[in-house]
């Protein structure tokens, strides 16, 4: 299955990430603790309500999301 990410977007896609799938379950972005660009696309370290951590990764070119646990 791919890597989900549901992202709040006003002016461009993937502005702030809000929710994401992981491992079978949706779980609701508490903070967005950083955010960065690579010339891949978007990056993100957030924390989960449930304090999980992860590192979200958005690839432009390939509009594909990438879910790692931090």
């Amino acid at each position: 299955m791919k890597d989900i990410v549901v992202c709040h977007s006003e002016t461009e896609y993937a502005e702030r990430p809000v929710t994401l799938f992981w491992e079978g379950q949706e779980l609701a972005v508490e903070d967005v603790l950083a955010s960065w660009r690579t010339p891949e696309g978007k990056c993100f370290r957030v924390r989960t309500r449930d304090n999980q951590l992860f590192r979200l990764y958005y690839g432009e070119h390939g509009d594909e999301w990438h879910i790692e646990q931090d």
